[in-house]
């Protein structure tokens, strides 16, 4: 079985990130959506908020599982057997970052990082330019998907 986690903090999950889920799910037999945990980090949702978006998200794919994390993802790789880390990239300058990261990834464990470029309609969204826009009372529902815009207006 072909696995692969697509770590991240998802604060919150954006349209770029599920292009890249689903495109992704025709390359792997499972993904692991893997949120992880930094508690010196200061997030706008809650871990249980993110987890339940991405929940929400992807109920009816039975190829996606959503879980949380701490530590060195390849750690976590290697407790749920997945052999592929999934990232996604929108510019040069994540390129850049990513590619230091996988190369050390996989000199430390073996486990190889599959790149996916985001789809053009996706490219300029990032996590940070959604919390921004919330802070500041802007429209994100083009931005995210329905469970996260479901949620900000209850």
């Amino acid at each position: 079985m072909k696995r692969a986690i697509f770590p991240g903090s998802f604060d919150p999950i954006t349209l770029g990130h599920v292009d890249i889920i689903n495109r992704a799910t025709n390359l792997f037999d499972e993904i692991i959506i893997a949120i992880g945990v930094n508690n010196d980090k200061k997030y706008l949702f809650t871990q249980e908020q993110r987890l339940q978006f991405i929940k929400n998200t992807f109920k009816n794919n039975s190829k996606i599982k959503v879980t949380t994390y701490q530590g060195l993802t390849i750690d976590y790789c290697n407790k749920m057997n997945a052999e592929y880390i999934l990232r996604g990239l929108r510019n040069p300058a994540d390129f850049e970052f990513e590619k230091a990261i996988a190369q050390t990834n996989r000199n430390l464990s073996g486990i190889e990082t599959v790149f996916l470029l985001t789809s053009a309609n996706t490219a300029y969204i990032s996590s940070s330019i959604v919390r921004d826009v919330y802070r500041n009372n802007g429209d994100i529902s083009s931005l995210v998907p329905d469970s996260v815009t479901k949620f900000i207006m209850e």
